[in-house]
């Protein structure tokens, strides 16, 4: 039967055909076909209408999210600045190497070696230094920045060093009352001779003297008397064969520069062999540093008159006044004095000599001169300074030196003396407004972190936790440049006092004596600011404990640790975990043997010992430890840099989208985090500097990225992996 309503008013008849049905003498409309509301039929069309249109829905819905995932998700950075970063990950790591295993081959370990991220960084920023000393602008007459081009072309005229040969240095012999190996000279006069080694060539043949921070009175001066550096690589438990052969190496190089300063060879080997002897006695005074710690004399403060009576060969006041004019000394002006003990032997030794062997004494002096103004001579000196160095680091056992161009010296030189000029000019270039902004503000988040984890740790008591949060809350922050050298004048600055020429090596004498009564009158303000311990192109950072203020200088946040324009996991794990390490180091006090009476002792100890017995199970390189308690230290900076930069991270994600990525690594944000962490610490492992309280870079990549699960999360790291330990331990 058809779908419709039944009329009352039409009959039915019987069908023809024998059954019962209903005969139309018109046309159904097509509101009659429609199936009644509730019956069977229309029941199911219902239902599949509706299938079809969730079904319609969910496409759509599926169309809307791919849209807002390809949108609001990471996107690759194509910039210039993030393909460079991508190229150099691709080059300095190693991807077949299992990350959960060895995360620093992964980061570090390139097919040839291991890059070293800082030194390329330093090399980077001379090339810049570089670029701006060799730019064609025209300068100013007399102004620092001419002068500072000036020198660096006069270092740069290879031809005319060559063509003056020796004979500036002559002149500079002849000056000092020349000497008996070669041409005329005059009977020695030991303190006139000192006096204007030390005070008009910068050079200490004896001890060195220079000004520091008073040890009880930061910003007050003092005169600080000190071992001096010996050119030779002795040591006190050297093997007499090894002894030997330096001995004669060192002769060697110093018969050498007297035969080129037209000495007699007979006659200049003589005397050089008597400087070598004296060397080596004045080395067997030395008392090593752990030794006078021992026995609580690190340094002695003593008046120039007790000084005088204790080592009376020496006239202490007039060489020290010529030295630091235009400070005015007098006999009962105190002195900071490191090892006493052997300015008594020195002094003895002298004397000694002046009455038997008074000539040898004299070159001895204008030996040590001689090398140490060799690098602004001509290219024989370079040279035979280049063989001693070669020949030195192989009795020693280490790796060659690599040749150094010319243009790389010259910019060291031209830095050193032009230190204000060129740091203005540099900041300009290489850490403009936004870039210092950007900087600032990523600051700002790792400190705020920091404050916010002080308030967490179990081992402060509440009043500890508020004393620490308001010394990190009054820290200063020094970023790129110390505000004086920002100063547009000092570009300009004029250097009265250098007078360059007419030979290289006079304005080099002329750079010296200008630099060191720069230096005098710096700590002669009545109130200085804090004094950067480096240029703002180098790439260390550090905190100063007496000014309390922490410092990064411009030449540290560049690529391919910091910019603008990165993604943000790059700074954060880079730049980031260097400014929370350098955080960390307000409270290393704290951490030692008594230095936090408001802690728990016991929960701090045990935290302490839980990282050391952390790091003791990494396998280390050869020659290599991390016993010293600064070197512990140093490990919980490091940890808890990272754990602090990875949380700024992720809050900073919460309150900003739109992460980016770098192209074709096929690393998340979280992963490009710890990659650019790693990339920090990538140097040649080496056996550890005796200077330096670090980690070998293995463990420094190593012992936080294994104390942190979310980096065995984003990973995927099997448990029992070495970066993925069954137990960690936190201190910060």
């Amino acid at each position: 039967m058809e779908w419709g309503d039944q009329s009352e008013e039409e009959p039915r008849e019987p069908n023809q055909a024998g059954g019962m049905g209903t005969l139309w003498s018109q046309e159904i409309s097509p509101e009659e076909r429609l199936p009644v509301e509730g019956s069977r039929p229309w029941a199911v069309a219902r239902r599949v209408l509706t299938a079809i249109l969730l079904l319609g829905l969910l496409l759509c819905s599926s169309v809307l999210l791919f849209y807002i995932f390809r949108n609001c998700g990471p996107r690759p950075c194509e910039t210039s600045v993030c393909l460079d970063l991508r190229d150099h990950y691709l080059a300095s790591g190693n991807t077949s190497v299992a990350p959960c295993t060895d995360f620093f081959s992964f980061a570090c370990g390139r097919a040839k070696g291991t890059n070293n991220s800082f030194q390329e960084l330093a090399k980077r920023n001379k090339n810049r230094l570089r670029r701006i000393l060799e730019a064609q602008n025209s300068r100013h007459p007399g102004s620092g920045e001419e002068k500072a081009f000036q020198f660096y072309n006069s270092c740069m005229d290879t031809h005319a060093i060559e063509a003056a040969g020796a004979g500036p240095l002559r002149q500079v012999i002849e000056e000092l009352g020349g000497w008996r190996i070669s041409g005329n000279w005059t009977s020695l006069n030991f303190n006139r001779t000192l006096r204007l080694l030390m005070s008009q060539y910068g050079h200490f043949p004896f001890f060195r003297a220079y000004l520091g921070p008073h040890p009880a009175f930061p910003h007050t001066p003092v005169i600080q008397i000190d071992q001096p550096e010996f050119d030779v690589p002795l040591k006190q438990d050297q093997e007499q064969k090894i002894y030997a052969q330096i001995y004669r190496e060192y002769l060697t190089y110093l018969s050498r520069l007297g035969t080129l300063l037209g000495g007699d060879p007979n006659k200049v080997q003589q005397h050089a062999s008597l400087s070598i002897s004296i060397t080596s006695q004045l080395f067997q005074f030395l008392r090593p540093l752990e030794q006078r710690q021992a026995q609580g004399k690190v340094f002695q403060m003593v008046t120039i008159d007790q000084l005088k009576e204790m080592a009376p060969a020496v006239d202490w006041l007039s060489c020290l006044q010529a030295t630091f004019t235009p400070m005015s000394l007098s006999p009962s002006q105190l002195l900071m004095v490191h090892d006493l003990e052997y300015l008594k032997n020195m002094s003895q030794l002298v004397e000694d000599l002046l009455l038997k062997d008074r000539d040898f004494l004299q070159s001895h002096m204008i030996l040590g001169l001689v090398g140490t103004l060799s690098p602004a001579l001509d290219s024989r000196f370079q040279e035979a300074r280049r063989k001693l160095s070669q020949k030195l680091r192989e009795l020693t056992e280490q790796s060659p030196m690599p040749a150094r161009p010319r243009w790389m010296k010259c910019v060291e030189e031209t830095s050193t003396f032009f230190q204000p000029t060129l740091a203005a000019l540099f900041v300009h270039e290489a850490f403009g407004p936004s870039t210092r902004s950007a900087a600032m503000e990523l600051f700002t988040v790792i400190r705020d972190t920091l404050i916010t984890r002080l308030r967490k740790l179990p081992w402060m008591n509440k009043e500890t936790q508020n004393m620490a949060q308001d010394k990190v809350a009054q820290l200063r922050v020094e970023m790129g440049a110390s505000e004086w050298t920002l100063k547009p004048e000092l570009a300009q600055q004029e250097y009265s006092d250098i007078q360059l020429g007419p030979s290289f090596l006079q304005s080099v004498l002329s750079c010296v004596r200008s630099l060191r009564a720069r230096i005098v009158q710096s700590f002669l303000r009545p109130f200085p600011p804090h004094r950067w311990q480096v240029s703002p192109w180098e790439v260390s950072a550090y905190y100063s404990t007496s000014d309390h203020v922490v410092v990064f200088p411009a030449g540290l946040l560049q690529p391919p640790f910091f910019h603008p324009g990165y993604p943000r996991a790059v700074n954060f794990g880079a730049a980031g975990s260097i400014m929370a390490h350098e955080l960390l180091h307000i409270f290393y006090q704290l951490l030692l043997p008594g230095g936090c009476l408001g802690c728990d002792t016991h929960a701090l100890q045990e935290a302490l010992l839980c990282l050391e017995r952390h790091y003791a199970a990494f396998p280390l390189p050869r020659g290599s430890s991390f016993n010293d308690s600064l070197t512990l230290l140093e490990n919980a900076a490091d940890a808890g840099g990272l754990a602090i930069a990875l949380q700024a991270y992720n809050k900073r994600l919460l309150w900003h989208h739109g992460e980016t990525v770098l192209p074709s690594l096929d690393l998340t944000p979280q992963q490009i985090f710890f990659r650019s962490y790693a990339q920090v610490m990538c140097r040649e492992p080496s056996p550890q500097d005796s200077h330096d309280t670090h980690s070998p870079p293995q463990l420094r990549v190593h012992g936080p990225l294994s104390s942190t699960p979310a980096f065995a999360r984003h990973f995927r790291c099997p448990p029992g992996a070495l970066l993925n330990p069954s137990s960690r331990c936190q201190l910060w």
